[in-house]
């Protein structure tokens, strides 16, 4: 490691405060690029745009990402700048250097079909836990709650007389959900079927929760929980469509964009 390069990592992490991982993954991006001079034959200080885009074009020749190509430029971007205010280079070549375009991975959306298949499949099981797992489904789709919503929701902020869930999201944001006389019954058959079963066997000595959805061991669901849960009823219904709570939120707000729906509505 050369002398520029140790004072830059010690600078990270007794300046900065950086995490020690943080410091390793900057040091593999510098170290990687200083290979590349090295072949390439070319001083730390000669080092101009046309050298950096070499770089990254045969970076991403062999494979690399362009997430991987993004982080690997905004390490050696803050290496040159330190390089500069330290006096090593008189130049930053990175200055107008822009990050690699990374393409947006829009969320996977099940076809209506599929989720009618899914809702459809699941209440042709017969075991204990169908009602539950039938009502999480039903309020994943047709209220299109995120997991954490789901796994937050409370008993006196279901209101199925008025079809009416009361929403806490991110930042306990608060929000009314309506939901549709499927969803109603299906909550109500959980309620009715299930829940005091469940909640009958945790361990805690008062034996209460306020939480809507409870696990098999009756205490309140998390979100790995609840991807568990899916990937069960997958496995229980023979119908594989890779669920995952977000999948159930899009395709519900895609649904409703495909039947008219006003998008600020959504």
């Amino acid at each position: 490691m050369n002398k520029p390069t140790k004072e830059f990592l010690d600078y990270l992490t007794y300046v900065k405060n950086m995490a020690p991982l943080t410091v390793e993954s900057y040091q593999r991006d510098i170290e990687k690029f200083f290979v590349f001079l090295l072949h390439e034959d070319i001083n730390m200080d000669d080092v101009d745009p046309i050298v950096i885009r070499n770089f990254f074009t045969k970076e991403m020749s062999n494979g690399v990402s362009k997430r991987s190509c993004q982080r690997r430029l905004v390490a050696l971007k803050q290496f040159y700048r330190f390089l500069l205010k330290q006096g090593y280079i008189k130049e930053d070549p990175f200055l107008f250097i822009d990050s690699p375009k990374i393409e947006k991975k829009y969320p996977r959306v099940l076809y209506k079909e599929q989720v009618e298949e899914i809702l459809k499949e699941n209440r042709k099981r017969n075991d204990e836990l169908v009602f539950r797992d039938q009502a999480i489904l039903s309020i994943l789709y047709f209220a299109g709650l995120r997991a954490s919503e789901l796994c937050g929701l409370e008993l006196q902020n279901v209101y199925l007389k008025q079809r009416l869930l009361r929403v806490y999201g991110k930042g306990r944001k608060e929000r009314i959900v309506p939901i549709n006389e499927e969803c109603k019954k299906d909550i109500e058959m959980y309620l009715k079927m299930s829940r005091t079963n469940l909640l009958g066997r945790s361990k805690q000595l008062d034996k209460e929760s306020n939480k809507l959805i409870l696990n098999n061991k009756g205490q309140p669901l998390t979100v790995r929980g609840l991807e568990y849960i899916l990937d069960s009823i997958e496995q229980k219904t023979g119908t594989f469509l890779h669920l995952h709570p977000h999948i159930l939120r899009h395709s519900f707000a895609t649904h409703l964009l495909e039947n008219g729906a006003d998008l600020r509505v959504i």
